[in-house]
């Protein structure tokens, strides 16, 4: 599978140095789509994972109704903690009038040089025909958060 859920391994070195800032007035966050098996912009295959540094437009879904080129913005869920786990996540993201077919999606950090925060695998093809495709964050919350360090 060229398409394999992680959170990158280079977003966890960079959290130590202060790149990233998820504050409400932080960073700019954004999500992009990718096809598997070169039904993106490009006949090339989308290949992310836990090595993936940066956005890249191979393998990204064609633009579509209200989806273009690197995705969407994300508006931030304020970091927090509960327990002894941190985390934060992401409303939940549309795209309207599109026709898209994408395996996964890359979280990115648009304000600081696109670097990659976390790769989403849907495990299968999801699709909308001139309609609304919506990535849905899961519950803000220590056992379920996008993004959580325990």
């Amino acid at each position: 599978m060229a398409i394999a859920q992680a959170m990158c391994t280079a977003f966890k070195k960079e959290l130590m140095l202060g790149t990233h800032n998820f504050a409400t007035n932080g960073n700019a966050f954004k999500i992009a789509l990718y096809a598997e098996g070169g039904g993106g912009k490009s006949s090339t295959t989308a290949t992310l994972g836990a090595a993936t540094t940066a956005y890249t437009t191979t393998g990204e879904v064609a633009n579509s109704g209200s989806y273009t080129a690197g995705g969407g913005t994300l508006t931030k869920v304020a970091p927090t903690t509960s327990s002894t786990t941190a985390f934060t996540d992401f409303a939940d993201i549309s795209f309207t009038t599109a026709s898209i077919t994408a395996m996964g999606a890359l979280i990115y950090n648009d304000t600081n040089s696109d670097k990659a925060v976390a790769v989403l695998d849907f495990s299968s093809n999801k699709t909308s025909t001139s309609g609304t495709f919506t990535i849905q964050f899961p519950t803000a919350d220590l056992n379920n958060a996008i993004i959580r360090i325990a």
